[in-house]
């Protein structure tokens, strides 16, 4: 597949018409049919068919429709990131687990590119248990989440240490009773994207208490979950830190119990620095753990558009 076959497919699926698509890319209309036949060959699959109602899409073709966005979107900005190392500038890419993206990474990212007017950071949402491949493969340049199984290979330092703990509205049935396994068990638990991950605090706690899949509703941010904690829809697991304002405000319960909690802790993972050369990578890992640095997790706002650089992988806040 080349980008300009991509391209041609792209403006089919977009316009729906290959006429369209040939006006828009100013090109021919046998010229896009050649990219699509080309495309067709390779993959092995129709990809599209004409039907009296307009085009008619196989699910090969619906898939490569994702795929050819995809991949055209990490081509424009493979061509903005060679301009901008051309003019001196720097690019740290940091792969997070969704909880720490969601609520810790803004204010990281904010105080740490701050330091520095050369660097853009690119944050990109990725499963925990996919860390060490990225990092071996450089399609990352750091990772920060759930503490990994010891590798020789990898720089691992402890960050920060934070508590989950379960949050319910406050007509809940469980509010104010101290819940058995038994009892929080039986709830709807309401999840944010952190819950499908290999690993992290959240799948260990649905594990401990063995909550089943259908007692469990993932949204498409931890924050949406709690909003409908808030609802009285169900009981939501949380970062202690981040739910203790509406807990004191009263629009959540904290539930006590046993089970109604779990202390875990975030690290960051680099690979080693040959003879202690240092990195943008191994500065933040270095500077995450750092009291400053760990107020800003808690309290940052955010990241003004200059510093953060959004990767195509990013999920969260759309």
């Amino acid at each position: 597949m080349t980008p300009t076959q991509l391209r041609a497919y792209s403006a089919v699926v977009r316009l729906g018409s290959v006429k369209q698509a040939a006006a828009e890319l100013s090109v021919s209309e046998a010229a896009i049919s050649l990219h699509i036949g080309q495309l067709r060959k390779e993959l092995g699959d129709q990809l599209f068919s004409r039907t009296a109602a307009g085009l008619a899409f196989t699910p090969g073709g619906l898939r490569l429709a994702s795929r050819a966005a995809e991949l055209l979107g990490l081509q424009d900005i493979t061509v903005l990131e060679v301009s901008a190392a051309g003019r001196g500038r720097r690019l740290l890419r940091v792969g997070a687990s969704s909880l720490f993206a969601e609520h810790a990474a803004p204010g990281l990212i904010e105080l740490f590119a701050g330091r520095a007017d050369d660097l853009d950071v690119e944050l990109s949402v990725r499963n925990p248990g996919s860390f060490e491949t990225l990092l071996m493969t450089r399609s990352i340049d750091i990772a920060i989440g759930p503490q990994p199984a010891a590798d020789g290979a990898l720089q691992c330092r402890p960050v920060m240490n934070y508590r989950i703990v379960l949050v319910a509205g406050p007509e809940h049935p469980l509010s104010g009773v101290r819940a058995s396994a038994a009892q929080l068990r039986d709830q709807t638990w309401l999840l944010g994207p952190s819950a499908a991950a290999d690993m992290g605090a959240i799948p260990t706690l649905l594990r401990r208490l063995a909550v089943p899949e259908e007692h469990q509703q993932i949204f498409q941010s931890h924050a949406a979950a709690l909003e409908e904690a808030k609802r009285g829809k169900g009981v939501a697991p949380a970062l202690s830190f981040t739910v203790a304002p509406e807990v004191r405000k009263g629009r959540l319960v904290q539930l006590t119990g046993p089970y109604a909690g779990l202390e875990a802790g975030w690290h960051s993972m680099t690979l080693t620095e040959p003879g202690g050369r240092a990195s943008a990578a191994g500065e933040l890992a270095r500077f995450a753990a750092t009291p400053r640095a760990i107020q800003a997790m808690m309290r940052g706002a955010g990241v003004s558009v200059g510093h953060f650089k959004p990767q195509v992988h990013v999920t969260l806040w759309s």
